[in-house]
């Protein structure tokens, strides 16, 4: 592959006089990203340029190094798609529509029978597979959805909204097989979620959509780098004495969860000051310090900055 898989340059798409995307730049190599965004934040739009279903009103866009507007049909062939809608074919089976789908990328029958029969098992599809989907739950579609994508051994992945509608179980299922794909199995792909701790949990980097722009991109652990001068202490001791004794020295409570037997405090810092001051003060105050850490912000606490303070 290419060392750039994904190009877009100054993407515009517009819906009518709606515009979906508005001027969105970035590059992916290979790895797991993340676009991330609320629902209308213009996720789903953007990978349907990439796949050439959209028409971009702007801009340019490389796949694997085509260009996604001029050769659509050689992108699709090399790209694997799960939709964010329901898919199910009338009176098909899931075996059978998973098949379908590996004869249109151009599989011969026995083979794409064969990787049906594979990708339904990765997917976590048992004995189900034989049966009308029309009577299949969400997770089960989703499986399906899974395994139709997958089935042509495509290099690189459009995930949309792959947990959507899952309950707690079939989620984690589900983002464990999305892992393996981007681990062990060395598949580039985008995984577009409103659901920060899915990103999170799977991609390397990514990028935050809001109204059809690009608030933040970048590497996660970089996003979600150790917020300057915070703290959080899990100390033995008396609330308000510890929280007196903070304040007193310049250091900021700023939140102050029980944690078993414990108080798990979350602290802000003075210019200066450093843990000495903060084992110091809980002393001062009758306590004792268990554990200090730095605290890493989560991805939802870098969202909800870029919005401007947004949940």
């Amino acid at each position: 592959m290419p060392d750039k898989v994904v190009e877009i340059q100054d993407l515009t798409v517009k819906y009518g006089t709606f515009t979906a995307v508005k001027g969105v730049s970035f590059s992916l190599g290979q790895g797991a990203f993340g676009l991330l965004g609320r629902n209308g934040a213009g996720k789903t739009t953007i990978l349907r340029a990439l796949l050439g279903l959209v028409p971009p009103d702007g801009g340019s866009l490389r796949v694997l190094g085509m260009d996604a507007a001029r050769r659509p049909a050689s992108v699709r062939a090399r790209v694997g798609y799960l939709p964010e809608g329901q898919v199910a074919f009338p009176g098909m089976t899931g075996f059978q529509a998973v098949v379908y789908a590996g004869r249109l990328s151009g599989l011969p029958r026995r083979i794409a029978r064969r990787r049906a029969h594979e990708m339904l098992y990765f997917a976590g599809l048992g004995e189900a597979r034989y049966r009308p989907m029309e009577g299949y739950s969400t997770g089960m579609v989703q499986r399906v959805k899974l395994a139709m994508a997958l089935v042509h051994d495509p290099p690189l992945l459009f995930l949309d909204e792959p947990t959507n509608g899952l309950d707690p179980a079939g989620r984690k299922q589900m983002l464990e097989r999305v892992r393996e794909l981007a681990g062990r199995r060395g598949k580039t792909l985008v995984l577009s979620s409103h659901i920060l701790s899915d990103v999170e949990e799977v991609c390397d980097e990514a990028l935050l959509l809001h109204e059809g722009r690009v608030l933040k991109s970048g590497v996660l652990a970089e996003l979600t780098a150790a917020a300057p001068r915070v703290r959080e202490v899990l100390a033995a001791g008396e609330r308000e004495r510890l929280e007196a004794s903070l304040g007193e020295r310049g250091i900021s409570v700023i939140r102050v969860d029980r944690a078993g037997p414990f108080l798990k405090i979350r602290v802000g810092l003075p210019p200066g000051a450093g843990g000495r001051e903060i084992f110091g003060a809980v002393a001062a105050g009758g306590g004792v310090v268990r554990s200090l850490v730095e605290v890493r912000r989560s991805l939802e606490e870098v969202f909800g900055e870029a919005v401007g303070g947004g949940a």
